[in-house]
């Protein structure tokens, strides 16, 4: 990102990204428990932040070197079993209503549910000397909120750290999980590159 900041903290339309992400989830579902993991280095910061935005019910631990070790810390401040906990990338600001409701909703029947997209470019496997041609519509992108019952990710989150965790549905799978798939939204993009800042400056601007 070019920035002496995490991108979670880079301020867009006046608004760090991470409080556009927090103030998405507490529109539509209004009691949850929020919980963030962070670098120790950002401890104080955010917890400053978060007080400066009038959101003092939100626990804040510390994550670890990880996305794996993260979650595992604050999915350890949960004691109701049988809740469901929403998986989320702080820097997804553009996530809408109608994502993190169906996410919440199949998962609260199902277990599980994970946000997924459609490709809309050709691809192609890539070998050491030739490549081939794959049906994209085979494939999805796969988003957040993951959200999942707690009593399971939990129990899934008990495995040895794995390379082959890239995300909270993953390590469910691993754990003999069968994920279920919701529809996304386009524009739940994950901020990673200037172009996505812009992209998102796009997206928040007309919502």
């Amino acid at each position: 990102m070019q920035n002496n900041l995490p991108k979670q903290f880079v301020k867009v339309h006046g608004k760090e990204i991470i409080i556009h992400t927090i103030e998405k989830f507490l529109s539509c579902q209004k009691n949850l428990q929020l919980i963030i993991a962070v670098h120790e280095d950002y401890l104080k910061h955010t917890a400053t932040l978060l007080e400066h935005n009038d959101l003092f019910d939100v626990t804040v631990v510390k994550g670890g070197n990880t996305r794996y070790q993260s979650v595992k810390n604050a999915l350890q401040v949960i004691n109701d079993a049988a809740a469901i906990v929403g998986i989320h990338d702080a820097a997804r600001p553009c996530v809408n209503a109608g994502t993190i409701e169906r996410c919440y909703s199949v998962a609260r029947e199902k277990g599980n549910a994970v946000p997924a997209i459609n490709l809309n470019e050709s691809i192609r496997e890539v070998k050491t000397d030739h490549s081939k041609a794959l049906n994209r519509s085979d494939y999805k992108i796969i988003q957040t909120p993951q959200c999942f019952r707690v009593s399971e990710i939990k129990k899934a989150f008990e495995l040895p750290y794995n390379e082959t965790f890239t995300d909270d549905a993953s390590v469910l799978e691993a754990n003999g999980g069968i994920i279920n798939l919701v529809e996304g939204n386009e524009e739940n993009i994950k901020i990673t590159f200037q172009k996505d800042l812009l992209m998102a400056k796009i997206f928040l601007e007309n919502e």
